[in-house]
């Protein structure tokens, strides 16, 4: 059965299965150490709100299923800490992450209707956080938020009269930042980046 990860507490029992080191159906138990933790997924883009626990997770136990007591399935097992792996020594040391079961269900339904991960766009394009960062030194000011540097004409963006940043020479003149999504605080192009995926509403044509 398929539980829920919205309602998980630290210290619950979790049981974790998968195929470590090629070892089939292996099952290890442990508890939810931490919740909403932000673990690095491939492509460099980070996955937010990940369960950590410390039941053992190993290579090979990456896409198996962790469940709570009852045996339903709260997360699925994506990846560990492991300080050794750079000397190919890597293994368990009880900091796994589990992808929580109510993301999973979120893509998995797009897959289902679309194909496909939709992926939702305001019609912006905005400067990455290290040149904000930089901008902030050069205005000895600070840019809390996301700055928008490009409008798409057409986009949604455009239709709310967001506006851009412009460069004259060696001046900056600021456009429009984006601080919050619908309440959420946007302190990085990521935290845009997953606020508008979750907010967003899809129409079948």
């Amino acid at each position: 059965p398929v539980g829920t990860s919205s309602d998980l507490q630290v210290g619950q029992t979790v049981l974790a299965i998968g195929n470590p080191f090629g070892l089939d159906y292996t099952l290890t138990t442990g508890v939810v150490s931490a919740l909403g933790r932000e673990v690095d997924g491939a492509g460099g883009r980070p996955i937010k709100g990940c369960i950590q626990t410390d039941a053992a997770i190993n290579p090979g136990s990456s896409g198996g299923p962790l469940l709570d007591s009852r045996g339903r399935l709260i997360g699925i097992n994506t990846a560990i800490l492991s300080p050794g792996a750079k000397g190919g020594v890597g293994g368990n040391i009880g900091i796994g992450f589990a992808i929580p079961v109510d993301v999973v269900r979120r893509v998995v339904t797009q897959i289902i209707r679309h194909g496909r991960v939709v992926r939702p766009s305001l019609g912006v394009n905005v400067l990455d956080d290290w040149r904000r960062r930089s901008y902030e030194e050069q205005l000895g000011q600070p840019l809390p938020g996301v700055l928008v540097v490009e409008v798409v004409d057409g986009s949604p963006a455009d239709r709310a009269g967001l506006q851009a940043a412009r460069v004259r020479g060696a001046d900056v003149v600021l456009g429009d930042l984006i601080t919050h999504v619908d309440g959420e605080p946007v302190r990085q192009v990521e935290d845009l980046l997953s606020a508008v995926e979750e907010k967003a509403v899809f129409v079948d044509t």
